[in-house]
């Protein structure tokens, strides 16, 4: 049809397209990370237009898009943000300068005045003094008024004079923690156990690896960041005696004959992910087949309340783990939901409902295993504040979800459907990145009021102290692959980032926790500005802090608006790093690029010279060691002016494996590896002692 189009049919039909595509947030043109202009094509803005419930397929139905977006612009939303103490511009058009409001605070108290025209879209209310959600009456609309602190709960401040009480925490991936009698994998009491260790050390915090839900009927898809739901728990981590104590525990093991295969599953240096799977779901089926007998009366109680308190979404979360095992959704691993029959797609249906009651033991027994992980969850904050830890648990909130999993079926009016996060091209990933996940439309979340962003805040909130946002430059933009098509067909959508960023921070200060936000790679101008105002954390790794010649940065010239951190999950340890672990790798797995091995092996001694100039003076003019010189490197960093200091434990225990190998799945042991020391010992190792002993110096008072 386009080849037959006359010339001028066809400009007008692709300006219109353009005009749909840029008034709903998608960038047309961008600058890639050389500089150069790219331009998105029209297949591609057709195909993100249509997953945002913009179809812009021909000129007609661009121009009825445009309309309904006008349209959108000037009706008021069913929430609105704003700062304390700053005037509240809402999307109201009035006939008149002024109009009568009414607003009902959170604790009950009542406001009237009146609003004032500013133009012809826009009405603005007097600033309030009080944060929270507060209802708002004007136009004959109701309005939610999320009012937010001028900023996010900070980290407690140093002293300016010695500098001690800058803060400290250990990052650690939850999975890998070993303890006494452990199960083959870590789990919430190695993390309580953790903590309690960490604590006495003077440690403010824990960062931890995400816990959301994966698929319990597949428990080959073990990624932390592709999970079934951000709103609950991976049920893998539950400890089967936190709960109903080492007694019942033990005679479950006993009874289902299963000694031998924990004891195995507990001396592999990689954790089976499978067998796990399969001995931990018997013993918890085994208890849970004589729950309530087996329980206290008050566990019984707790129970009935997180069931009542977790409500739809809990119930829908528990249906969806017993319909991917039943043959009726696939009951093998597949597509997912996607490829279910028609009727069990909509989780309002009453298909749905009736294979619930079907399988309503079935159903309780997963409405079980979210109330054993939210306990074991809980009790490891809990444990953390006792340590004297001020902040505890740091949470890490995954980007997305996966497509199949619970959340996007769940969710499915407020997410966008077969388009995935990813990255364009850029100098480290000239292909790009697709992670083969789903996001939040944000028109739908305007239109319904942010509720299910502000779900996923508070489910990751309730037990921590802190939370990490994983790829936070999503909060202002995403690049959006279509399904089927390669990374470098995606295309920029601009998010409602003041909005997003005033209900992170209304929901950390109504947790009382800090913020942190990863924001690494290609950053827009003005995103760490922005964010810093808002009292979000940046992050600092020691491998990219670096001048334009190649040097390391010196402590004082890092920024006090991020974290500092040695590296993270997707680089390389520092005896990794120094020992060219990363190189070798990529050298096994055919993953070089455009750089040979011998000129990247080059590179990397380069490297290490200017590193080791610049840990500290007391080294200048010494050998390079042939050790990775961690100690040296946590002296770096605890002089920074960083508020907070992040060590993950590997570098601590001077691990050379990274957790994760980006861009590979199975010929890496990606969130497969274990640490060696239990958690309770992690402190008594003396290289430990003396790794440590530069930050207990620089950063705490101890």
């Amino acid at each position: 049809m386009l080849a037959e189009m006359p010339m001028t049919d066809f400009a007008e039909s692709n300006d219109t397209l353009k005009t749909l595509a840029e008034a709903a947030g998608l960038s047309v043109n961008w600058t890639d990370a050389s500089g150069r202009q790219q331009t998105v094509s029209d297949d591609t803005l057709r195909t993100v237009l249509s997953a945002l419930g913009l179809p812009g397929d021909t000129p007609e139905q661009a121009a009825e898009s445009l309309e309904k977006l006008a349209h959108e612009k000037k009706t008021l939303p069913p929430l609105v943000t704003g700062k304390v103490g700053m005037p509240v511009e809402l999307p109201l058009a009035l006939s008149t300068p002024r109009i009568g409001y009414r607003i009902e605070l959170e604790d009950g108290t009542e406001l009237t005045g009146e609003a004032e025209r500013v133009d012809d879209e826009r009405t603005r209310l007097p600033a309030l003094s009080q944060p929270g959600y507060h209802r708002l009456e004007i136009d004959n609309k109701d309005v939610t008024l999320a009012i937010t602190p001028v900023r996010s709960p900070s980290i407690p401040a140093a002293d300016p004079a010695s500098g001690k009480g800058r803060n400290w925490a250990l990052a650690a991936q939850l999975y890998s923690l070993r303890r006494a009698d452990g199960a083959g994998i870590g789990d919430f009491s190695a993390l309580a156990q953790l903590a309690r260790v960490a604590g006495a050390q003077g440690a403010c915090g824990l960062a931890i690896s995400p816990v959301h839900a994966a698929f319990g009927a597949h428990p080959k898809r073990f990624s932390p960041y592709a999970p079934s739901s951000r709103l609950f728990i991976n049920v893998l981590f539950i400890d089967p005696a936190a709960v109903f104590g080492e007694e019942k525990y033990a005679q479950a093991v006993a009874e289902l004959g299963l000694e031998d295969d924990l004891a195995h599953l507990e001396s592999l240096p990689l954790i089976d992910w499978v067998g796990v799977a399969k001995l931990r779901r018997a013993i918890l089926r085994y208890l849970f087949d004589r729950f309530p007998a087996n329980a206290a009366v008050g566990d019984v109680q707790d129970f009935q309340r997180f069931r009542e308190r977790g409500g739809e979404a809990l119930e829908r979360h528990a249906r969806f783990e017993v319909l991917q095992s039943l043959p009726e959704g696939g009951g093998v691993e597949g597509e997912g939901w996607h490829s279910w029959p028609l009727p069990l797609r909509d989780p309002r249906s009453e298909s749905v409902a009736r294979l619930a009651r079907q399988h309503a033991d079935e159903v309780r027994f997963q409405l079980f295993l979210q109330w054993l992980a939210d306990r074991g969850l809980a009790n490891a904050q809990r444990e953390a504040r006792a340590a004297g830890m001020s902040i505890g648990l740091i949470a890490d909130l995954a980007v997305g979800t996966d497509p199949s999993g619970s959340h996007a079926w769940s969710r499915q009016a407020d997410i966008l459907d077969r388009l995935s996060p990813g990255a364009p091209p850029d100098l480290f990933n000239r292909a790009g990145q697709g992670w083969g996940l789903t996001a939040f439309s944000p028109r739908a979340m305007r239109q319904n009021g942010f509720a299910a962003f502000i779900e996923m805040l508070r489910a990751t909130l309730v037990h921590a102290g802190g939370v990490r946002i994983d790829h936070a430059l999503g909060l202002q933009r995403l690049w959006l692959v279509p399904e089927g098509a390669s990374p470098t067909e995606g295309v920029y959508l601009a998010f409602p980032f003041d909005d997003m960023m005033n209900l992170i921070s209304l929901e950390a200060w109504r947790h009382d926790a800090v913020v942190i936000g990863e924001n690494l790679g290609t950053v827009p101008e003005g995103f760490d500005e922005r964010i810093a105002r808002a009292g979000m954390l940046g992050m600092s790794v020691l491998w990219f802090e670096r001048g334009a010649d190649g040097s390391f940065r010196a402590p004082e010239h890092w920024t006090a608006n991020n974290v500092a951190m040695t590296t993270t999950h997707d680089l390389p340890t520092i005896t990794g790093w120094w020992a060219g672990r990363d190189i070798d790798w990529r050298v096994k797995l055919d993953m070089l690029g455009d750089i040979d091995e011998s000129t990247q092996r080059a590179e990397r001694e380069q490297d290490k010279q200017a590193l080791w100039r610049a840990l500290a003076h007391e080294y200048a003019g010494s050998a390079l060691p042939d050790d990775a010189p961690i100690a040296a490197a946590f002296d770096l960093l605890a002089k920074t002016p960083a508020p907070l200091l992040i060590l993950p434990v590997e570098d601590l225990l001077g691990v050379i494996e990274q957790p994760n190998l980006p861009a590979t799945i199975d010929t890496h042991p990606n969130w497969r590896q274990r640490l060696n020391t239990p958690v309770e010992q992690l402190f008594a190792d003396p290289q430990v002692v003396q790794r440590l002993a530069p930050i207990l110096h620089h950063r705490t008072s101890l």
